[in-house]
């Protein structure tokens, strides 16, 4: 398959600008570059403020939040934790990292994320077996929230705590409040494809004040307080460096802007094929407001006369990056044999999520001309164009 010369249209590539460059110098000219300093801290509170949380810690990456938080809940052999099936796979290795088994749960047609309905189910029949789980990993996908108050409810009822994976959804919100500040623990992402990016990072957020200083000492290789090294727990070289949480000051200055471009990429997408036979976009409930990190779509072959498949094969050779919809980890090799609750008796959510769905280019940073050029991609590859 040749691919054409023309210029890489990235699915979601990282779009910084001087703002960043401004925290970054002050890191230079300080001479605060690794492994701590000022701008870690800057960073902390910013965030705190921004999404509403009494407390954060800056990481090294989203999935060394997710195993802090495990480990904070003492999650290990023997135990059971739940997690969102429609993901990608660092939402579930931390589950492998502590010693506890996943149990995945399938999505719902209205948001694409956890069902409550299936969750009740695989709770009920935990609870019946006297085997609750450690604790029910939510995950938020593409930047959209999951419906919080069923999964909150639900949770509080069994009294099994609750991490929200926001690694996508920073900026988002559900009924006003921010994603990630409705559970026991939640964490965002900084990776370089993330709305807003530290090249690599994440923060855990939380209103349990202490947990968060219980994780630091952690994340900070769990050294005592004495002159000497001295280390009376295993711990983690998991901390944020100061000139990587410089990024993130900058980045989280534009991230509002950053939402907006992305929301109009989403808008424009939708304007063009919202009402092509067999296209289905991702909903978005009436009470909450994504940050649409990226724009994303299933397709009806029969309707459309065109697979997820054949339109991400075209778009490749024009250069344009997309990808297929997560493969759930229920279907993954690595956890081949764990239990899975789908959404109910006869459908499988995520598995048909991912047979018929595409991300599209997303990023802030993409040109009208970008934006034309997928379309017109598009365009040419539905069999159905005088629909449009």
């Amino acid at each position: 398959m040749a691919v054409s010369e023309r210029k890489k249209i990235y699915l979601s590539s990282p779009h910084l600008g001087d703002v960043e460059m401004k925290y970054v110098q002050d890191a230079f000219a300080t001479n605060w570059i690794a492994p701590l300093g000022p701008h870690v801290e800057g960073f902390e509170r910013e965030v705190e403020r921004y999404v509403g949380a009494r407390a954060a810690v800056a990481l090294s990456s989203g999935t060394a939040a997710l195993h802090l938080a495990l480990r904070y809940l003492n999650a290990g052999p023997g135990h059971t934790v739940f997690c969102s099936t429609l993901t990608f796979v660092a939402s579930a290795n931390p589950i492998l990292y502590v010693g506890a088994k996943p149990v995945f749960i399938d999505s719902e047609p209205d948001t694409w994320n956890m069902s409550p309905t299936a969750l009740e189910r695989a709770l009920q029949e935990a609870k019946s077996r006297g085997n609750l789980p450690k604790a029910v990993i939510v995950v938020h996908l593409y930047g959209q929230s999951a419906d919080m108050d069923p999964i909150v409810e639900l949770c509080e009822t069994y009294g099994v705590p609750l991490i929200e994976d926001a690694a996508e959804s920073i900026g988002a919100t559900y009924k006003g409040r921010s994603s990630g500040t409705f559970g026991h623990f939640g964490l965002f992402s900084f990776n370089g494809n993330k709305i807003i990016t530290t090249s690599g990072g994440g923060m855990l957020v939380s209103d349990k004040v202490e947990a968060i200083d219980k994780i630091r000492y952690w994340a900070t290789q769990a050294r005592d307080p004495a002159r000497h090294y001295q280390h009376s727990e295993i711990g983690y070289n998991y901390r944020l460096s100061n000139i990587l949480a410089a990024i993130g000051r900058g980045q989280l200055v534009v991230l509002n802007d950053r939402i907006e471009a992305r929301r109009s990429i989403f808008d424009s997408y939708h304007q063009r094929f919202g009402k092509v036979p067999g296209i289905t976009f991702m909903p978005e409930l009436p009470e909450s407001r994504g940050n649409r990190w990226l724009t994303a779509f299933t397709i009806d072959p029969e309707v459309a006369g065109v697979t997820a498949s054949d339109l991400m094969e075209r778009l490749e050779q024009d250069n344009i990056e997309a990808r297929p919809i997560w493969k759930p980890m229920h279907l993954q090799p690595l956890f081949q044999g764990c239990t899975y609750y789908p959404h109910n008796e006869v459908e499988s959510i995520s598995d048909r999520l991912f047979e018929s769905g595409i991300c599209l280019p997303s990023g802030s940073n993409m040109t009208d001309e970008d934006l034309d050029r997928v379309v017109h991609v598009i365009e040419k590859c539905l069999k159905k164009v005088t629909l449009i």
